[in-house]
């Protein structure tokens, strides 16, 4: 039987399960998935089978979200690792008398799928060995999971703790005194009949002697199993090694809802341990420290221990506060004669396993600030100088290998970057590194390797793999900020570099303030003087393309004037065209109608000229503001439809996008409303799937005023309010929303209220690059306005706007207009 096809059972099995379950809770596939926080696609492709080992994270909401407990979780549970039933659970009246001697853990916070796969494995190896850090839970995994097999085990579940001192005969008399037996010989005949399991605490205590008993156990005892704990694995024949990893925390800038927060492990442990130590709930403003402070700490359950017993006498902001730079300072009750024994000992205790080439490696790691692929790690290891005095690492793979052994290295989820140093090891390896000297060489290599993947990566931030690499960037992010923050100190040219390639990036993502910031100051550092002109020519021209952003257009109009002139110097038609859409755009802004059109038509016949057909469509889609500008909108519709028609041929989806967008704007000046709507929601979807929320915002604006001017009142209306929503505060004197408004108002007959809303969106619209949005605000706000002082002042504001912009009336507006008009 293939492998395929096994994972195609076990699918199965799950998806009946997980619908069995539903049905049987009278909920819809809409249901569970707003109760447990998932997709309600997740839950439809759960069902249908089509995923063979879904998530961790996901079963666990699931379960909590259909309410299942006790056999009926750990057989959900079982069933989601491609297996049809699951062992039964441990009888809660007590096992018989002389099965098990074990503490029970209960019900350990988010680890129910490592009881059920180490269950599993245990069906067909003799030994498993759970490794991590200390503090990492081995123990009480190991403890949940002899409780949950042992009714498979008649011959009794047991367990040892080895001490340093222990030797091989303390090992075997330790394990037949709790199988009751008076000596290791008589072992054999005790467990001949019936298979038992051991349970070896802190085996790296004694390794060798554990060792070394093991091999008399296995060639005594055959029936015997073994799940022994340590950091660091036995080394033996036949041995599986468990990785025991941290808590999932919650994702930073989530949510902040406490219900939803309480549902990743490491918050629950948290708040579970919280409650011990205080009465008083958490308050809604400390939810945000919460995810924090439970992320900083990096779901390692003996942290947040740790951390929670703060909470008798700090606030959660105090905790963050006071150990959130210093987690490897927290420290437990004494345990010795030296003291209480802190996080640092426990993460010194796991380095002291690693020879000097695997500390150096870590102390490298160390300046990885998130996830990170084998392809990174090799670049920062081998990327050795000779005076670091350092060799160089050659193949990472097995010493990846190693400190996930060792529990130092987490892994989560799929793809290229799934590897991530867990924090405290970070924070050590940091402390060690810059003890060594090693810190400075290390963030200098780590931002020339970013520096390098941002270079790789810029090309396609246009064209068809836009959205796949914003998110690549999106994956690295904290690592691209931080090589550009400790580079701009230490090394400005690379900075430089790495800056002039993210405005893109920064732009799709909304950072367009710092961005520009960034660049600004790198391009005034006295560092960069010299750095090649092209980079210095990319870098200005990414401060003006940010600047557009926020409506500081007019400050950076003579950098990109002298970006346009280094790419021509330098005989750069890819900068040159950027720069010619960029000015385009920016005289747009400033009120610079005909320099923009000039721009506009120079990079057209420079993109025809040399075949770029991607630039043919931006500058098509640039030059069609000017056809509305002057009225012409059938000319509109024809550079729209050559913008489709170039997009298409060379996949670029984002320019589709906002081509329907712009299509469905000029759908509605021409009072097609049915047409505008379909277009634009058409755009919103696409752009959705894209990321650009800039884009998205204005095309679901269209839309709205769209469905308001046609008197679809009750669909405007939802519009406006996510119009809103997407603002974060309510403004009523957004432009967009007060247009919005005041074709509502003009719907129910309110005229006084409509002229009101229409000058408020006029008065939002100027200063903004597109005066046709002034002028039809203004044209409704003169048809609504019957006082005639009023009136003639909105009339005259109105010719001086269209005078300034060179506006064309529309017929419609015309009309509106009456003798006013002409």
């Amino acid at each position: 039987m293939s492998p395929d096809h096994g994972a195609e059972q076990g699918s199965a099995g799950f998806a009946a399960r997980l619908r069995a379950h539903r049905r049987a809770a009278g909920l819809t596939q809409a249901d569970l998935s707003g109760r447990a926080g998932v997709g309600v696609r997740t839950v439809r492709d759960l069902e249908r089978g089509r995923a063979s080992r879904p998530q961790r994270t996901t079963v666990e909401l699931l379960a909590a979200a259909l309410g299942l407990v006790g056999a009926e979780r750990a057989d959900f549970v079982a069933a989601s690792r491609g297996r049809a039933t699951a062992e039964p659970p441990p009888d809660t009246g007590g096992p018989p008398a002389g099965a098990i001697s074990l503490p029970n853990p209960g019900n350990l916070v988010g680890r129910a799928l490592d009881v059920a796969d180490i269950s599993h494995l245990l069906t067909g190896e003799k030994v498993v060995t759970l490794v991590g850090l200390a503090g990492v839970g081995k123990t009480a995994l190991a403890l949940a999971v002899a409780h949950h097999v042992a009714p498979r085990y008649p011959g009794g579940v047991a367990g040892v703790v080895i001490s340093e001192v222990s030797t091989t005969a303390d090992v075997l008399a330790a394990t037949a005194a709790v199988f009751g037996v008076g000596r290791a010989g008589d072992l054999a005949n005790r467990l001949s009949d019936a298979p038992a399991l051991l349970l070896l605490d802190a085996a790296e205590r004694s390794a060798a002697a554990v060792v070394e008993a093991l091999g008399w156990l296995s060639q005594h005892t055959p029936a015997l199993r073994v799940v022994a704990t340590g950091r660091h694995p036995l080394g033996i024949a036949g041995e599986q090694v468990w990785p025991v990893a941290p808590l999932e925390v919650p994702p930073a800038g989530g949510e902040t809802d406490l219900a939803t927060v309480e549902e990743y492990p490491a918050a629950a442990l948290f708040l579970a341990q919280l409650r011990q130590v205080r009465r008083e709930p958490v308050g809604p403003h400390e939810v945000g420290p919460l995810v924090s402070l439970v992320r900083r700490l990096g779901g390692l359950p003996l942290a947040l221990e740790l951390a929670a017993a703060r909470g008798r006498v700090l606030e959660l902001g105090e905790i963050l506060d006071r150990y959130g730079d210093r987690l490897l300072d927290l420290a437990g009750a004494a345990e010795s004669e030296a003291g209480a024994v802190t996080l640092r000992d426990a993460v010194a205790a796991s380095y002291r396993l690693l020879g000097p080439a695997e500390q150096y490696a870590l102390r490298r790691l160390c300046v990885f600030r998130n996830r990170w692929s084998v392809e990174l790690a090799e670049a920062l290891l081998t990327e050795e100088s000779a005076e670091d005095g350092g060799a160089a690492a050659g193949d990472p793979v097995p010493l990846l290998d190693r400190l996930m052994a060792l529990g130092l290295v987490s892994v989560r989820g799929a793809g290229p970057f799934r590897f991530r140093l867990v924090d405290v090891v970070r924070d050590f390896a940091v402390e060690r590194a810059a003890a060594a000297g090693e810190l400075v060489a290390a963030r200098r290599r780590h931002a020339v390797i970013f520096a390098r993947l941002a270079a790789r990566a810029a090309p396609d931030l246009v064209g068809p793999q836009l959205t796949a690499t914003v998110a690549h960037l999106d994956d690295v992010a904290s690592d691209l900020w931080a090589a550009l923050a400790h580079a701009a100190d230490d090394d400005p040219p690379t900075a430089l570099c790495l800056a002039s390639k993210l405005p893109r990036w920064w732009r799709f993502r909304g950072r367009d303030v710092p961005g520009r910031q960034w660049l600004r100051r790198l391009l005034d550092d006295p560092g960069t003087a010299g750095v090649g002109p092209k980079v210095i020519a990319w870098a200005r021209l990414g401060v003006a393309q940010l600047a557009l952003e926020h409506g500081a257009a007019a400050e950076e109009l003579p950098l990109a004037e002298r970006a346009l002139a280094d790419f021509a110097a330098l005989g750069d038609v890819t900068g040159e065209l950027a720069a010619r859409s960029v000015l385009c755009a920016l005289y747009m802004s400033t009120g610079g109608y005909d320099e923009a059109r000039q721009h506009g038509e120079a990079g057209l016949t420079l993109a025809t000229r040399t075949g770029r057909v991607r630039d043919m469509a931006v500058a098509q889609n640039n030059l069609t503001w000017h056809e509305i500008r002057v009225g012409d909108l059938a000319a509109a519709r024809r550079r729209l439809a050559a913008v489709d028609r170039l997009a298409a041929q060379c996949g670029e989806e984002r320019l589709r996008a906002v081509a329907r967008a712009n299509l469905a704007d000029v759908a509605r000046l021409e009072g097609r409303y049915e047409e505008a709507e379909v277009s634009g929601r058409r755009a919103v979807a696409m752009l959705e799937d894209l990321g650009d929320p800039g884009h998205r915002r204005r095309a679901l604006a269209v839309v709205g005023l769209a469905l308001a001017q046609s008197g679809r009142d009750d669909e405007a209306a939802k519009i406006l309010a996510e119009l809103r929503a997407m603002l974060g505060d309510p403004a009523p004197d957004d432009a967009t929303c007060a247009a919005i408004e005041a074709n509502l108002a003009l719907s129910r007959g309110e005229r006084e209220l409509a002229a009101e809303w229409f000058a408020v969106a006029a008065q939002a619209y100027e200063g903004m690059h597109d005066l046709r949005d002034v002028v039809e605000a203004l044209v409704g706000a003169v048809a609504t306005t019957d006082d005639p002082a009023a009136r003639a002042n909105r009339l005259a504001w109105l010719d001086r706007v269209r005078k300034e912009g060179g506006i064309t009336l529309l017929p419609r507006e015309h009309a509106l207009l009456g003798v006013d008009g002409r």
